[in-house]
This record gives C-alpha cells, structure tokens and sequence, in this order.
C-alpha cells in the first residue's frame, strides 16, 4: 500500500487533479459567494475561475510541473503568458457553459459542474503539452 501510495505521488496526473482541486475550491468558494450577493452566474463565474487561475500557476508550477518550469527570463515570461492563455481558454469555456445553462433555465450550480469538467480537460492538455513541455535543447 505504501508503495502504491508512493508511485501515486510521483504520477503527474494525480498531481495536476489534486492542483486543481484546490484552485476549484477557491473557484467554487467565490463562485457561490458571489451568487449569494447577487452577482449575475456568468460573471460569477468569470471572477471565480480567475481567482482559481492565480492558485492554479502557484500549485501547477511548484508541485505539479516543477521539473518543467522555465528558468527566468524570457523563457519564464513566455510560460507564464501560455498559462494565463490556457487559462483563459478554460474561462471563456466555463462562462460560455454557465451562460448558455443560465439561458436554458438550469441551475447555475449545475451548469458549473459541467464547465468544471470540460475545462479542467481542456486546460490539462494543453498545460501538459504545450505549457510545460519539456523544453529540448537547440
């Protein structure tokens, strides 16, 4: 079990999936407060997944792709400016998937949900294959 426990951690996917559960938490958490006040759901949840998009590069950068992260520099601001674009991707998915939920008459709860699904899939491959690809040398 231990050596089970022990592959898992070194598992990127794994990682990525427990990043991304803590950045959906400070996503979710807004996402509902905002609600509570009375904040139209797009727009919630447009301010909650970009609170969710600074605790994503701190996690995905220090914990998840850590051993593909760019030194400083160029290469570095280059990274960064591909995550926030990834991540805005992700945004305009997840708003697009709330709004038209909104329209439909479906809890916005619901429609979250599934934005989370579709985003969190969409943002994982290209932050796998694109973002934090291993650089090779030239």
């Amino acid at each position: 079990m231990i050596q089970l426990l022990a592959k898992l951690r070194d598992v990127r996917l794994v990682r990525y999936i427990l990043a991304s559960v803590g950045a959906l938490a400070i996503d979710m958490v807004s996402f509902l407060a905002l609600l509570s006040l009375g904040v139209a759901s797009a727009l919630a949840a447009a301010i909650g997944y970009s609170l969710g998009i600074v605790a994503h590069w701190l996690l995905s950068s220090r914990a998840v792709f850590h051993d593909s992260v760019a030194g400083r520099g160029a290469q570095r601001t280059r990274q960064k400016a591909l995550f926030v674009l990834s991540a805005l991707l992700g945004l305009g998915l997840t708003t697009a998937i709330v709004g038209a939920g909104d329209w439909a008459g479906l809890d916005p709860r619901l429609a979250k949900l599934a934005a989370v699904v579709c985003s969190f899939t969409l943002t994982y491959l290209l932050r796998k294959s694109v973002v934090f690809r291993a650089q090779t040398a030239r």
